[in-house]
């Protein structure tokens, strides 16, 4: 989505809410694959991943034709930053690499009337005579350009003279203004000077700021300056007496545009991170300490330096190739402050408004300009063959001309719509070879729909023709059964006004067996489901498309089975778990109608031996009787050994102080893995069998043991008391599943 419009403001955002919105996107994610699916494009954020051709997107959805948009000149210059028109239609360009001043008539003739030897005129005002003030960058001036004298050689570049008006000996000149009595306002950089300049050429430091950059001028209808900074994103009114006010500290550094509605409200767009944030919503007028300083010349206005409430400044400009990320604020003619729209993907350069009254920002770095009609309510209006809507001038009958950058051009808005208009939606992937049904359209006035379909994703490569669909009679799509499909729409200008609000395109995808990526077993385990949510209304006991995971827990006693699944139509899926041993044909049903994607049961239920489970999945509930299809999917070969191992034969006796111990061990199974005795309860000592390898279902043991040290009295008589006294020896065994026996015997019993 290119923008998202902002709130006024910010409340807390309470568990509850936030459980509720939990819930509604977990079950917005359940998945009914099942019958006939559609596809519907209405919102804004849909329609944005289309391509539009003189048609407007509205914030709200749906499609309507934008604005008349015509180029007039395309310059040699890369840049253009500023335009101003005269009355007879004529349009003066600043422009960059190179340094230019273009003329543009009407019928978009253009020709260079002003070439200096700074790198780019940054900014230009007209005069009601015709006369052109410019300023150029860096460590550049002002200066003042007349026109010809005789109208017929007004094209021809020698006619104009151009000479240095002011020289402010500062770095930057950012912006000019020209008041009603001709004096001219010189927003400068590094020191963060406003200049004033009379017509006469008399100049004076009418403000200074401490921040570095004064970025942006304009009027309001009071006469007040109203000016914006880089560095804290401050918005200065300043009287004509050179009083300031900071009307606004913006959440942005820097302000790049200002524009002045008819009631008098002021709109600023600003760009840039703050290092800190230092404002919030709703914001009441910040003020700021006024301190009178020497004028520069005897008789002009004093010089006010402002202190604003801010932060300090951070020199920063947008660049023509920054990532976007800008805003736009709305101050009241009270002073209450408000952000009405913003963007992450766009940097505004330049505000105006239409003949609508609506507000227009120019924006890069895609070259689109927004028309803006209040708080949640604007349009994405157009986009220019450019990368940076840079500029806007007052045209004739209620249009507007439009200068980009990268590619230095100049545009006619026009205050009509266009006669027609075309929007192609993006490709849409039903992911399946699928059966394109009716088209749904909502929307009044002259427009027309066409489909196409296709089974690669670029409809460029052999996809079908476009077709016109029958919106009277509600025809299906008329495309071939395909995989992805594509609509498109034109609009004709008429009555009523064409309009598109929505488009569904309804489909069946072909049905296609489930497809399994694995199976498997792990004797000892034991799957635990985690507790789930209750059902949704009306979800038929769908399946979330995104299962949660089971807890696995150790069991020697179980056996656990899980599997990994997908059915590319989304469908809810059944499975049946089946067994087979070891030279067995039949498979033997263990468990059916399992909704999980794993299942535990008793290991005890399996007598020992080798086995193989088979998965069955079934796409069945999202299906008419008959019609599911299946896959299955068998596992790895896996042994189940619940037997103990059986002891035998075992038997003790003393000799010399020594036990000699003897047994035999089996297993139905599995090879005896391990062997250990104890004596009188002493600690278990680990054997070996009798040929040293424990790699047989049935091994022998024969050792020689000693006898446990005495303690105590028994100490004193040792000999004598281990000659008649009792002892007993327990031996245990233990096969390949760690199946455990046990077995004793006395020796001197009586």
């Amino acid at each position: 989505m290119r923008c998202a419009l902002a709130i006024r403001r910010r409340n807390s955002f309470s568990p509850i809410l936030a459980f509720i919105f939990f819930s509604f996107f977990f079950y917005s994610l359940v998945a009914l694959g099942e019958g006939t699916h559609s596809w519907e494009q209405s919102s804004f954020g849909d329609l944005s991943k289309g391509t539009a051709k003189e048609v407007a997107i509205r914030s709200t959805g749906g499609l309507e034709l934008s604005p008349v948009f015509k180029p007039l000149a395309t310059t040699p210059s890369t840049y253009i930053w500023a335009i101003a028109a005269d009355s007879g239609g004529n349009v003066y360009a600043a422009a960059g690499a190179p340094a230019r001043i273009y003329r543009i008539t009407p019928d978009g003739k253009s020709s260079a009337i002003f070439q200096p030897q700074e790198l780019k005129v940054q900014a230009l005002v007209l005069d009601k005579n015709g006369v052109i003030y410019a300023a150029t960058n860096p460590d550049g001036k002002v200066y003042r350009i007349v026109p010809p004298a005789a109208a017929g050689d007004s094209n021809a570049p020698s006619a104009w003279h151009a000479s240095v008006f002011f020289d402010p000996g500062t770095k930057y000149i950012w912006d000019l203004a020209l008041d009603a009595s001709g004096n001219v306002y010189v927003a400068t950089g590094d020191h963060g000077e406003v200049f004033r300049v009379t017509p006469s050429g008399d100049h004076s430091v009418f403000f200074k700021s401490d921040e570095a950059h004064i970025r942006v001028l304009t009027f309001d209808h009071q006469g007040n300056l109203i000016a914006g900074s880089d560095g804290s994103g401050l918005i200065y009114r300043i009287s004509p007496k050179g009083e300031a006010f900071v009307l606004y500290s913006a959440l942005k550094k820097e302000i790049t545009a200002l524009a002045v509605d008819d009631k008098g409200s002021i709109f600023a767009a600003g760009t840039g991170e703050k290092q800190a944030a230092t404002a919030s919503f709703p914001v009441i007028s910040t003020t700021t300490a006024v301190t009178p300083l020497p004028a520069v010349n005897a008789g002009q206005t004093p010089i006010v330096q402002a202190t604003p409430v801010a932060g300090p400044a951070i020199i920063h400009f947008p660049s023509l190739a920054e990532k976007g990320n800008s805003e736009i604020y709305e101050i009241e003619p009270d002073g209450l402050p408000s952000r009405i729209w913003a963007s992450h993907d766009e940097i505004v350069y330049a505000l105006a408004f239409d003949s609508q009254g609506r507000l227009l920002a120019g924006t890069g770095n895609q070259g689109r300009i927004f028309a803006i009609a209040g708080e949640n309510d604007y349009a994405d209006l157009l986009q220019a063959g450019a990368s940076q809507v840079v500029a806007f001038a007052k045209g004739a009958n209620g249009g507007l001309y439009a200068a980009t950058s990268n590619l230095g051009k100049v545009y006619l808005l026009g205050a009509s719509p266009s006669a027609e208009g075309s929007y192609e939606s993006d490709v849409f992937d039903a992911h399946n070879f699928s059966r394109w049904g009716r088209v749904q359209f909502r929307g009044k006035g002259n427009v027309e729909i066409f489909v196409r379909s296709g089974n690669v994703d670029n409809p460029d490569r052999n996809w079908s023709d476009w077709q016109r669909l029958d919106l009277q009679k509600g025809t299906d799509a008329s495309a071939p059964s395909a995989r992805f499909i594509q609509w498109k729409a034109e609009l004709h200008a008429g009555s009523p006004a064409p309009q598109l609000d929505s488009v569904i395109v309804n489909y069946l995808p072909k049905n296609v067996p489930p497809n399994f990526d694995d199976v498997s077993v792990q004797p000892g385990m034991r799957y635990q489901s985690m507790p789930k949510p209750p059902e949704a209304s009306g979800s038929n006991n769908a399946q979330p498309h995104f299962d949660a995971q089971p807890q696995p827990i150790h069991d020697s006693s179980s056996i656990g089975v899980r599997w990994a699944v997908h059915d590319d139509n989304g469908d809810q899926m059944v499975y049946s778990l089946y067994y087979r041993g070891d030279d067995e044909r039949r498979w033997l049903l263990l468990k059916d109608g399992i909704n999980d994607k794993f299942y535990s049961f008793d290991a005890s239920l399996l007598p020992d031996g080798g086995y193989t489970i088979k998965v069955v999945a079934s796409d069945a509930p999202s299906h008419s009787p008959n019609e599911g299809l299946t896959a299955q999917r068998e596992s790895a070969r896996f042994e189940v050994d619940t037997t103990p191992p059986l002891i035998e034969g075992l038997n003790a006796s003393l000799a010399n102080n020594q036990l000699h111990i003897q047994f035999r061990a089996s297993d139905s199974f599995s090879n005896i893995k391990r062997a250990e005795y104890s004596v009188d309860a002493s600690d278990w000592q680990y054997i070996e069998p009798a040929n040293q390898l424990s790699d047989s279902r049935r091994e022998s043991y024969d050792f020689q043991a000693a006898l446990p040290p005495q303690s105590g009295l028994m100490q004193k008589n040792e000999k004598a008391a281990a000659s008649g006294q009792e002892h007993v020896v327990v031996v245990r065994v233990y096969d390949h599943f760690d199946n455990l026996s046990s077995a004793k015997f006395v020796l001197g019993a009586k």
